[in-house]
């Protein structure tokens, strides 16, 4: 166990996560690690304005954040967040999103909604997957600050005598996240929350990663999403996040082998290493591989 890991307080922060479903780590980037997350996005900002009012007309963001720059791998696997998310997760739980948002002057208010629900698993229950956003720019009441609903990890699906019924009722309920640079919000996927509206003058940004058990699928395909040279260079700990590990007995075997073996230099994808073997042993040479 690092320094790092060892001044930090994993059972606190689970605790407040259990009863409010969120905690916030305030000091999660220092100074200059968050002046590496600004150089690192500087090239992919610019390039892709929302698609809907979900994403945001005037937000912009940035997919697959995870393998933009050097500084998102090490944020990605960072040790006390892993502490902390092992209490709530199974070991060898996956990343299952990461991207940066920034959200520009003039923005609306999300829909509220919940970062696990596309997992049809009826409510109450635990939370398949778990947030991290990560504030860029400070985040407050004015700026499109991450707006949470306390508590509401534990209620039902809508409906539930638990659950208020009335939109306006839980939008009255919303408490925003005015944290300062460099913090943290860790929330349950169950969660209700939205990005709040931006009525200030400036843009804010941020970036998020999501984890989720590693039976789940993920939300961004990361197989496709990274080239499997690039992910050869990372870390064990992340090539587990991405994927690239079994979950026991046998789940992510990659034609009944390990798919770290993906990884090695010269693999070739069993099928087409058996069809070669194949065309050979017939005598008519080997077949191309498409």
């Amino acid at each position: 166990m690092d320094v790092v890991t060892r001044d930090f307080d994993a059972e606190a922060h689970a605790a407040r996560i259990r009863e409010q479903g969120y905690t916030v780590i305030e000091d999660f980037l220092d100074t200059e690690t968050v002046a590496a997350v600004r150089a690192g996005l500087a090239p992919f900002l610019g390039t892709h304005q929302g698609r809907n009012d979900f994403e945001g007309f005037r937000t912009e963001r940035v997919y697959t954040l995870v393998a933009r720059d050097k500084v998102f791998e090490h944020v990605t696997e960072e040790p006390r967040l892993m502490s902390l998310l092992g209490r709530f997760l199974q070991p060898g739980f996956l990343l299952t999103a990461s991207q940066a948002i920034c959200i520009y002057p003039g923005e609306t208010a999300q829909d509220v909604h919940t970062d696990d629900g596309f997992y049809r698993v009826a409510r109450p229950r635990p939370s398949i997957s778990y947030t991290v956003i990560v504030a860029v720019d400070a985040f407050t009441a004015e700026n499109g600050g991450t707006e949470i609903v306390p508590g509401s990890h534990l209620w039902g699906d809508p409906g539930a005598p638990d659950r208020p019924s009335d939109r306006a009722e839980i939008e009255r309920r919303l408490v925003p996240m005015e944290i300062p640079s460099g913090a943290a919000v860790v929330f349950a996927g169950a969660l209700l929350h939205r990005g709040g509206a931006n009525r200030s003058q400036a843009p804010r940004l941020a970036f998020t990663n999501q984890y989720c058990e590693p039976w789940a699928r993920t939300q961004e395909n990361f197989y496709l999403g990274i080239p499997r040279e690039q992910v050869a260079g990372m870390s064990p700990r992340l090539k587990q996040l991405l994927g690239y590990d079994i979950w026991p007995p046998f789940m992510g075997q990659v034609t009944a082998s390990h798919p770290a073996k993906a990884l090695e230099p010269g693999w070739v994808a069993p099928v087409a290493a058996q069809r070669h073997r194949a065309a050979g042993a017939d005598g008519g040479g080997l077949a191309p591989v498409r």
